[in-house]
């Protein structure tokens, strides 16, 4: 078995690496042997020189392997769904407790936040008390007693993928297929699900910026998953915009109460959280089709029931009972609120996503670094999208800072980010592709 240095050096000169020898390098991401330097070697040598199918594979199984593999006995198929990452996307938070509403079981084992895009692990930290490393009994036990729970990768769950995970979001690899595809489908594959739905970005927000790009991610996913015996669906939708109105982390939990609750049902955000819960739906057995899902859905959140389900998950995980009628008393606030206002009359013509998402991390929202702390109450609110109507002196964005100079310079960075125009763009559907195995 070749050291780790010269299996690095191997791909890094485009050759095709063995199975035994990926497993190998996994077994030594996982024990320590494979220094943070080497993994960080490995993930480059792949992320310009690639992996073939077969590679693809065993790097995803070495990592499922690498740590436990839950198996479920639950009256109701166990259902899951991941995103390739965005701004202002807290689909997931909305969208577990609704699929649990319409009898899934869905134990969504999320990740941190992940170059410019935000992560659901941390939207969930910022609620006081919120368990999201529970020991996998207690896991166990939400899932099967709320129908959901979301959480971070635990120790047991495929840690090699946590460590490389840690590594990739600092070292400038995050946009690699490969790498994504394993990520993803080890932790799917270590929870035990019978079916999964992707979630897969495009635009100027998305690490897919291009569709195809995105077309090739989702063609990857779909097809090593099916391959594992995994059944999978996966969307590509657009990310040119923010996909939400706010984002940031308590920020983000705050929308999602607001949706979940009718306060807040803006079309877009709406129309993917709709989508891929419909096809988890039908992926699961739980609906013939996506029009009779959709509708299961909806009438969970008119009838509350969505909301009642996420309150007692966060309860269920430690966090307060009372999130949804006192979320003000709950979620951290960042002492600093300014509005940011429009200088012309027009509408936007575009947005570079991508530079809301690095304005939150200057805010104190994201990490340079896999040490680095997180100020949840940071971010931007009220946040325009691409082909809204504004006035001059309108406001288009509002920014939630801990002090005067990153309030400042997240301004300076809206500003360049958003471009107004005379006309009004032409809109791309919120839904831009669907791929199936």
């Amino acid at each position: 078995m070749r050291l780790p240095q010269e299996l690095i050096r191997a791909k890094r000169d485009g050759a095709e690496l063995p199975a035994d020898e990926i497993a190998a390098f996994v077994a030594g991401l996982t024990d320590g042997r494979v220094t943070e330097g080497q993994a960080a070697a490995f993930a480059m040598a792949v992320f310009f020189r690639g992996l073939s199918l077969p590679e693809r594979v065993a790097l995803t199984r070495a990592m499922t392997q690498s740590g436990t593999v839950l198996a479920w006995d639950l009256p109701g198929p166990v259902l899951d769904k991941h995103s390739s990452g965005g701004v202002g996307d807290a689909v997931s938070l909305a969208l577990a407790p609704m699929v649990a509403a319409c009898g899934g079981y869905v134990p969504m084992i999320s990740g941190r936040g992940l170059g410019h895009t935000g992560g659901t692990l941390d939207k969930l930290a910022s609620i006081p008390g919120y368990d999201a490393a529970p020991d996998l009994d207690r896991f166990r036990r939400v899932v099967g007693d709320v129908g959901c729970a979301i959480i971070g990768q635990t120790a047991d769950l495929a840690p090699a993928d946590r460590r490389l995970y840690a590594i990739r979001d600092v070292t400038g690899t995050v946009e690699s297929l490969d790498l994504i595809t394993a990520s993803i489908l080890s932790k799917k594959l270590a929870a035990g699900l019978h079916g999964l739905v992707m979630d897969v970005k495009t635009g100027s927000g998305a690490f897919m910026a291009r569709r195809a790009e995105a077309h090739g991610l989702a063609t990857s996913i779909v097809g090593v998953a099916e391959g594992a015996g995994l059944r999978t669906v996966a969307l590509i939708t657009d990310m040119d915009s923010p996909l939400a109105s706010a984002a940031g982390n308590a920020l983000e939990v705050a929308y999602t109460l607001d949706y979940l609750t009718g306060r807040v049902r803006e079309p877009a955000f709406h129309a993917v959280t709709l989508a891929l819960a419909a096809e988890m739906l039908v992926v699961g057995g739980l609906s013939a089709d996506v029009a009779l899902a959709s509708a299961r859905l909806e009438a969970a959140l008119d009838s509350g029931h969505a909301t009642e389900i996420f309150a007692r998950m966060v309860s269920a995980l430690g966090g307060p009972s009372d999130l949804i009628e006192h979320a003000g008393r709950h979620l951290p606030a960042a002492p600093i609120v300014r509005v940011v206002r429009a200088q012309a009359a027009g509408f936007v013509g575009s947005v570079a996503t991508r530079d809301l998402g690095l304005a939150v991390i200057g805010l104190g929202g994201g990490r340079t670094r896999p040490q680095d702390a997180i100020d949840p109450s940071v971010g931007l609110t009220g946040l325009k999208r691409t082909g809204a109507r504004i006035e001059r002196d309108e406001p288009f964005a509002t920014i939630h800072a801990r002090d005067a100079a990153s309030a400042d310079r997240a301004e300076a960075a809206l500003r360049d980010a958003y471009r107004t125009d005379a006309a009004a763009p032409i809109m791309a559907p919120a839904i831009l592709d669907r791929i199936a195995g």
